[in-house]
């Protein structure tokens, strides 16, 4: 979701609807960085998440650490798809499709389910 903005805006001033910029170190940083923190200010929330209503939570109640989203974003996403060069992100997929908690590798590593509102 917040990829499209950008590449609409890239669009128009450059006349070119690439996503190269997307391969660099410095977005991916950034882009962990608004995945990890984001969701604790705004309370589970991402962008595309506040569009669509549905929020990352503890199965606790309590509220989202920096812990657990280090656990859940950079961990469990980014370090464990580049260890298994993708493997996991198939299985996460499949988790979500299959399992009736909907919960993939990274929810049960950190302790988290994404639930609508």
């Amino acid at each position: 979701m917040l990829f499209t903005p950008i590449a609409l805006i890239l669009l128009f001033i450059t006349g070119d609807l690439s996503l190269e910029w997307t391969q660099g170190l410095i977005f991916n940083i950034l882009y962990l960085i608004y995945l990890t923190f984001l969701p604790i200010i705004w309370r589970g929330k991402v962008i595309g998440k506040r569009i669509l209503n549905i929020r990352i939570e503890k199965l606790n109640g309590e509220s989202l650490s920096i812990s657990d989203m280090i656990m859940r974003e950079i961990i469990g996403k980014f370090i464990l798809s580049y260890v298994t060069f993708g493997l996991t992100i198939i299985v996460s997929a499949l988790m979500v499709l299959l399992r009736k908690d909907k919960r993939a590798i990274h929810d049960l590593l950190s302790g988290t389910q994404v639930s609508s509102e």
